[in-house]
């Protein structure tokens, strides 16, 4: 069955006034807590089949952070439409990205990254759906199960909420 992994970008800079939003850095906060959380992911077994990834510069550093620590191959897409879009539109990436992957992983922003977690994860374990509807942090990961099949059939509430996972927590 499908398994969702929702990870925002780490804790980006906010030093250069010259930098657009889309242009931010990490930070160095950021640049020690995504290799943190990738060790964690790979400690698990959480390794995703396919990522797609916002284009933003923070973003894309946080992957390429990650990635050194997933020993797996996987279907890499870095797209603007993720910087762009709120929760339904997170949810339709899903849909439409998923394709035959297990392990899905989405790398976005706030306030979308929260909204689809709150959309999709209905049920799960108390404390993380808890910690999760509190604050969705800077390079926190939420791991969504689903009893559908098939990634196109993904809809609001039909997610169990397995795990949420924060750098504080993973031991930053």
């Amino acid at each position: 069955m499908p398994r969702l992994l929702l990870l925002r970008h780490a804790k980006s800079s906010w030093e250069d006034p010259s930098r657009t939003d889309f242009e931010r850095p990490l930070n160095s906060r950021g640049r020690s807590s995504a290799p943190l959380m990738g060790a964690f992911m790979a400690q698990r077994g959480l390794l995703p089949q396919r990522v797609v990834c916002s284009a933003a510069q923070r973003a894309v550093e946080t992957l390429a952070l990650i990635l050194p620590h997933l020993s797996t191959d996987m279907d890499i897409t870095v797209t603007r439409r993720l910087y762009e879009a709120d929760g339904e539109g997170y949810l339709k990436a899903i849909r439409t990205a998923g394709g035959t992957a297990e392990t899905l992983l989405l790398v976005g922003h706030n306030p979308a990254m929260e909204d689809v977690a709150g959309i999709l994860a209905a049920a799960g374990e108390a404390t993380a759906l808890a910690e999760m509807q509190s604050k969705f942090p800077t390079c926190g990961l939420a791991v969504i199960d689903f009893d559908q099949p098939r990634w196109r059939d993904v809809g609001p509430g039909a997610g169990r909420l397995t795990g949420f996972h924060t750098p504080a927590s993973v031991g930053s």
